[in-house]
């Protein structure tokens, strides 16, 4: 069975929206070394009950948005298409994380797919 494994915060102003988040309920956010504009959020110490997620321009997600962890992006693709949902984002490499992909449900709601990549840390 697949989790809800991380959530996305979209913002206009990531760095507002960040200061927002730390003032309101002590998350810890930090702008992510990778190759795009994204911030890690923790919402709690490891083993804590909850997930923890990130920040992003809003360019492609337009509200909060939930990521499945899945075995096989591409096996994740091939059920929730065949389901009835809709790919949005193909599946796209994640330096030192995975691969991930957005679809949409039928109701049109966006969620993403995580597939860790094994040798990630």
């Amino acid at each position: 069975m697949s989790r809800v494994v991380h959530f996305e915060i979209p913002a206009t102003d990531p760095e507002r929206a960040a200061a927002f988040y730390k003032k309101a309920f002590g998350w810890k956010i930090e702008k992510w070394p990778g190759p795009m504009e994204y911030w890690m959020v923790t919402t709690g110490a490891d083993g804590a009950p909850g997930i923890n997620g990130g920040l992003v321009k809003n360019t492609t997600v337009k509200n909060t948005t939930n990521t499945i962890g899945v075995e096989s992006v591409d096996g994740a693709v091939d059920a929730v298409t065949k389901a009835g949902g809709k790919l949005v984002m193909p599946k796209t490499p994640i330096p030192t994380v995975g691969y991930f992909a957005y679809l949409t449900d039928t109701e049109g709601n966006l969620f993403g797919v995580m597939q860790p990549d094994q040798n990630a840390k």
